[in-house]
């Protein structure tokens, strides 16, 4: 399994468990430049959500969740205010989160909201 593969594969676990938790997925991997993609646009009631998932097979070198470095962080955000701009509906509610998804030794889901 490639890289791409393997965070496709996360990916779809953090929709699985966003959409059992009442979340409504409305896009995956949007780019805006090289450097920028969102990988989980969902809505839950009122707000939107942008999602960064990291994956890891295990935490042998450190949590999934401390991958999200300020630099990432901050591509996130430029990511966030382009898609706001550009899409026709407004929305007055919005937070990033993290999902931080361990593969093993058991698949381990971890949620942090409005980084």
């Amino acid at each position: 399994m490639n890289k791409r593969e393997f965070g496709n594969k996360g990916e779809d676990l953090a929709c699985e468990y966003l959409t059992k938790n009442g979340y409504e997925i409305i896009e995956r991997n949007v780019h805006f430049s090289k450097l920028c993609e969102i990988d989980i646009i969902a809505k839950q009631k009122d707000t939107l959500v942008f999602v960064e998932v990291k994956t890891r097979k295990n935490n042998d070198f450190g949590s999934p969740l401390e991958a999200v470095t300020k630099t990432k962080y901050n591509n996130i955000k430029t990511g966030v205010f382009s898609y706001l701009q550009a899409t026709p509906v407004k929305h007055k509610n919005f937070r990033i989160d993290i999902i931080g998804i361990t593969l093993q030794p058991k698949l381990k889901i971890e949620h942090l909201k409005s980084i």
